[in-house]
């Protein structure tokens, strides 16, 4: 995609304005401004944004709108919400925000009104998920489901999994989940070793109901169950299906009453939402996962209508262009101080960098710029005692996301003032830093002097003026956290539309797979071994050497 004129024009603006106020320190811009938290901060949908500790003016948020504004954000927003293809190289639509259109006003894609059957499939996951927590859904034995498998992979194993987690304060004790996922047998072992194969209810998530990893996982676990319970006739009270196939999930032998369906404009990282979300649905109810929905239809609603400058997700996303092309940053970190969140992480950086790790525009071309930062991140606390030693004194600029809860889902006297006071502290640590003036006068107070204080000084010096942007709610509510995972989805969004890319493929993941294809029945004694590098090459020897026959 070659940039017109007012986009060149946009982007020539923030690159002079980066340069008069790239010098500048955190707290210098916080004294020159006593109002700068208010206006640089935002609320809507339960989320309060803090941008104020960023590397940024009032100026720099305008000329940010001025870039969406040219990139036409507003009309590729809109073109994506209406169902037009916006997944351009698979010809689809990218219609998440149909799954928790609450409202249910027609979403058209191809001529066809798509909410008669998402309405549809959420009243069959309601009918399903209430029967398995009432008792009503017995096991080939006669007895009531206790634990819930999903098997899947990606998307349908980091969303709901990172969902199930999040929402477990609404469990039940008597109800569990597990999330197998690595084709490692490990996996899938450890897990069946928890659970009673006759109160144990199997989700098996695969669009095509072909997915190697998922499969693979699905069958060894069908023979485990048949195994114990003795009957093949016992698959079909303990398995369902999240597919599109009916003829292989048939011949699996589930029930096809039991499968369900969902839609090719649904993108596996955008598919919570959808029957993808039956687990999360059976663990802590429908009527959780619908409120789920309700957040992220109220996050929707924002994005489409707030202005720039007001708006969560269009400020989050520009800042991630800000400091991935202006100030070079190449990483992103998210430090929930909410244990609830502790896998929305990993979550985030299949969502970011599946989507947004791209080198050309939708128009094929190479891009000029950057594209997505790496996304890494852990719990707060945890990694206070891990990798923040690098964030304080470190060679590189790495731009933070805070996501602070006020109330922990659990609460215990003393715990989450801690949390809460290490949250704000480590935002300011990482604003303000700490001057050699300060050190030095701090080693004094404590006794140091002559030589020993000057050498104890330079390894004090916290240089501060780390960027960080803090994402404040009061509890974690299933509506709160709707409203968070599609503010990400959409900040991921405006930066893919800023850069030209085509934000909801992923033909990066196939090479990969295509080759394991033809290496896994190289790996079998006497099969002849062809086309690859010296090194490749030299590996499936080596394994088929060490490698024991009896498997």
């Amino acid at each position: 995609m070659r940039e017109g004129a007012e986009v060149r024009s946009a982007w020539a603006a923030l690159e002079a304005h980066h340069r008069e106020i790239e010098g500048l320190h955190l707290r210098e811009l916080f004294a020159r401004d006593p109002n700068r938290f208010a206006e640089l901060s935002v609320e809507a949908c339960g989320i309060f944004m803090d941008f104020s500790k960023g590397r940024l003016t009032r100026g720099t948020l305008d000329l940010l709108g001025r870039l969406a504004d040219a990139v036409d954000l507003r009309g590729w927003v809109e073109r994506m919400f209406a169902g037009h293809p916006v997944n351009g190289t698979e010809g689809r639509a990218a219609l998440h925000v149909a799954l928790r259109n609450r409202g249910s006003e027609p979403i058209v894609v191809q001529g066809q009104d798509v909410m008669p059957e998402v309405n549809e499939v959420l009243a069959r996951m309601a009918r399903l998920s209430e029967a398995v927590r009432h008792g009503d859904w017995k096991g080939y034995t006669g007895k009531a489901i206790r634990s819930v498998v999903n098997i899947g992979i990606g998307g349908s194993d980091l969303g709901p999994a990172m969902v199930a987690t999040a929402l477990a304060a609404y469990g039940r004790p008597d109800l569990t989940g597990h999330f197998v996922s690595n084709l490692d047998g490990t996996d899938l072992a450890e897990t069946l070793a928890r659970v009673d194969p006759e109160t144990t209810l199997f989700v098996i998530e695969s669009k095509t109901f072909t997915t190697q990893e998922t499969l693979t996982n699905a069958r060894s676990a069908r023979a485990w169950l048949v195994s114990r319970l003795g009957d093949e006739r016992a698959v079909a009270r303990h398995f369902v299906a999240v597919s599109t196939s009916a003829e292989r999930v048939r011949e699996f032998g589930i029930d096809l009453e039991n499968m369900f369906g969902f839609w090719d404009w649904v993108g596996g990282r955008y598919s919570v939402w959808s029957a993808i979300g039956l687990p999360v649905a059976i663990l802590v109810g429908m009527d959780r996962f619908e409120r789920l929905l309700a957040g992220a239809h109220a996050m929707d609603e924002h994005f489409r209508t707030a202005p720039w400058t007001e708006n969560l997700p269009a400020i989050l996303g520009l800042l991630r262009v800000w400091y991935a092309n202006l100030f070079g940053a190449p990483t992103h970190a998210v430090l929930p101080y909410d244990y609830a969140l502790r896998l929305l992480p990993a979550y985030l950086q299949q969502l970011e960098m599946e989507s947004n790790g791209k080198r050309v525009t939708r128009d094929g071309l190479p891009v000029t710029r950057p594209t997505s930062a790496v996304v890494w991140g852990a719990p707060g606390n945890n990694g206070q005692h891990a990798f923040y030693q690098l964030l304080h004194q470190g060679t590189r600029l790495v731009p933070a996301d805070f996501i602070v809860a006020i109330e922990a889902q659990h609460e215990l006297p003393g715990h989450q003032e801690g949390v809460l006071a290490n949250a704000l502290a480590q935002t300011e640590a990482l604003m303000r830093g700490r001057s050699e003036e300060e050190a030095r006068a701090e080693l004094a107070a404590a006794g140091l002097a002559g030589e020993v204080l000057d050498a104890a000084v330079p390894h004090r010096v916290l240089p501060g003026n780390q960027p960080t942007t803090t994402l404040v709610y009061q509890r974690l509510t299933p509506e709160v956290l709707g409203a968070l995972v599609a503010l990400y989805e959409h900040e991921v969004f405006v930066q893919s539309v800023v850069w030209g890319i085509n934000a909801f493929d992923q033909w990066g993941v196939e090479l990969g797979k295509q080759l394991a294809r033809v290496i896994q029945p190289e790996l079998l004694p006497g099969a002849q071994v062809s086309g690859h590098d010296a090194s490749t090459a030299g590996l499936i020897a080596l394994v088929r050497r060490r490698r024991p026959l009896a498997r």
